[in-house]
């Protein structure tokens, strides 16, 4: 691109809606009849993380909150390999970067949340090429029944593509968290398989390895499936299916 282009639009990295919180108004019976009480909100964790229970958003899969002890891990890194059937994906879990979101990472492993769900979204814009997936239902709208602060970096180097100065580069290589804005996340993530440029609000919590790229490659040579109001898109569902069979700590 030159530096004088805008940089793309691109939708936000999460494409489910926000649940709309539908409000009732209390019934008021005459005659001095009590007024119904609202229901108490749902209580997070009492941990530093707040892993917070979403009832407008209930979860995909069933799946526990995470634990949140006194002192979230935040040393050292983890590996979590995704075997799919395109082939395997190696994440190095980094909690030092952002030990909310790998503790959750792993407790939705541990509990097979991942396990044979579609990776749902591939992207191809010029400025944003990405693998999303972590939903079971596929839908890009499904999640773990609750949310997370967001842990943002702030080491990224300014993107090259973006003249302002805005957004920053998640270079090739990077894996970070889906998000429908300020501190809404729950499962879903991204694998950048090319340089993107995005505002810096989306919490990079590892990095992909050499074999993991090379499968994310695969998948994006083949391309995005076309529909008939889109014969040629460049975000959608991934043309060759792309399914995790396990998310499994270690090779």
């Amino acid at each position: 691109m030159s530096s004088t282009t805008r940089p793309h639009a691109v939708p936000p990295l999460l494409s489910r809606l926000a649940g709309v919180a539908v409000v009732s108004a209390a019934l008021v019976a005459t005659g001095g009849a009590a007024i119904a009480a609202p229901p108490a909100e749902p209580a997070p964790t009492r941990g530093p993380c707040a892993y917070t229970p979403t009832p407008d958003e209930p979860a995909a899969r069933p799946v526990p909150l995470p634990p949140d002890p006194r002192h979230t891990p935040d040393r050292g890194t983890v590996r979590v390999t995704l075997r799919t059937n395109q082939g395997p994906i190696g994440l190095t879990l980094d909690r030092e970067q952002a030990p909310c979101t790998v503790q959750s990472f792993l407790h939705l492993a541990r509990h097979a949340f991942y396990d044979r769900t579609p990776c749902h979204r591939l992207t191809a814009y010029p400025t944003l090429t990405v693998l999303q997936c972590g939903d079971p239902s596929g839908t890009g709208e499904g999640g773990p029944g609750y949310r997370y602060a967001d842990e943002l970096p702030t080491d990224l180097p300014p993107a090259p593509t973006d003249p302002t100065g805005v957004r920053r580069l998640y270079a090739r290589g990077t894996l970070a968290m889906a998000n429908a804005g300020p501190d809404t996340n729950g499962s879903q993530f991204f694998l950048v398989h090319s340089d993107s440029a995005l505002r810096p609000n989306y919490t990079v919590f590892g990095t992909i390895d050499a074999a993991g790229l090379a499968t994310l490659d695969r998948i994006a040579a083949g391309g995005i499936a076309a529909t008939p109001e889109d014969p040629a898109p460049v975000d959608g569902a991934p043309a060759h299916p792309v399914e995790i069979y396990r998310a499994k700590r270690g090779r």
